[in-house]
This record gives C-alpha cells, sequence and structure tokens, in this order.
C-alpha cells in the first residue's frame, strides 16, 4: 500500500513476550490486506509495537490473536483530536501479552495442584483435589 502520509497511523498494535510464530500470524494478516500497512516498528527487550493504518484490522487480528494463542489482550481507545467539522477522532491500542501457561495446564498455587480453565484478564482453574472451580490472580501463577 502506497502512503500519501508515511507516518498516519490509526492505532498501536503492542506484542509482548510472544515467539515468532505469532509475530509471522500478525504478518501473514496484514499481507492478506491490501488497505492496510505498517507506517512504523518499534521493538522493545520483550515485544514489537506496529503502527497500524486500520483500527478495525487492529481490533480483528488482537481478537484472532486471543482466540488462537490464548494470552491477555486488552483494547483501549485515546481521543486523539477533532476534525473540522467538530468530530472526535480516535487512535485504538491493542496490547497482547503471550501467558507463559495455557488452558488445561496443570500448575500448583500455594501448594496445591489446579487445572487452569482460561487465562485472559482473569485466570480459572479447577482444584484437582476437590474439582471446586476458583479464580485466581495472574500473579499467583508460578
Amino acid at each position: 500500500m502506497k502512503l500519501s502520509r508515511p507516518n498516519y497511523f490509526q492505532g498501536i498494535l503492542q506484542l509482548r513476550d510472544v515467539n515468532n510464530e505469532i509475530m509471522d500470524f500478525v504478518k501473514k494478516q496484514i499481507a492478506k490486506r491490501n488497505d492496510v500497512a505498517i507506517t512504523r516498528t518499534v521493538k522493545y527487550p520483550n515485544g514489537t509495537d506496529f503502527y497500524i493504518t486500520s483500527q478495525q484490522f487492529i481490533r480483528s487480528v488482537a481478537r484472532k490473536l486471543k482466540e488462537s494463542f490464548g494470552g491477555e489482550l486488552k483494547v483501549t481507545s485515546e481521543l486523539h483530536t477533532r476534525s473540522r467539522e467538530g468530530k472526535e477522532l480516535y487512535r485504538v491500542n491493542a496490547l497482547f501479552r503471550l501467558s507463559k501457561h495455557k488452558a488445561g495446564d496443570v500448575v500448583n498455587v500455594r501448594g496445591d495442584d489446579v487445572r487452569l480453565l482460561t487465562i485472559g484478564k482473569n485466570v480459572f482453574a479447577r482444584e484437582m483435589k476437590t474439582g471446586r472451580k476458583i479464580r485466581l490472580r495472574r500473579e499467583d501463577l508460578p
């Protein structure tokens, strides 16, 4: 895609603690679309930020990452400017953080073995001894 304004972007896709498989997945999703471009890439010690020209694409690929690989997803928007007509224009940030655990893993939390059911904003697990469903904080995971 040829850009008339090379620094233009509508949002940032932030990938943290990801592997090469996820990076390839994102690049393939972008390659499929002719109307989406990465205008800037910033690398950090624990991940990468992609500045992308489509808010809809950012939301879509972030949702696909969560569904395909699990992990934590936070999507936020912030007011960027107002148009000449007075319309508010927003930018979207999507943070995807890959968890080192996945659903189905058995881990030891505070001396008890639990099977992880879902990992996201909240972590739900089932105690192996009692079969009781519990909610954990992400910080409690080893």
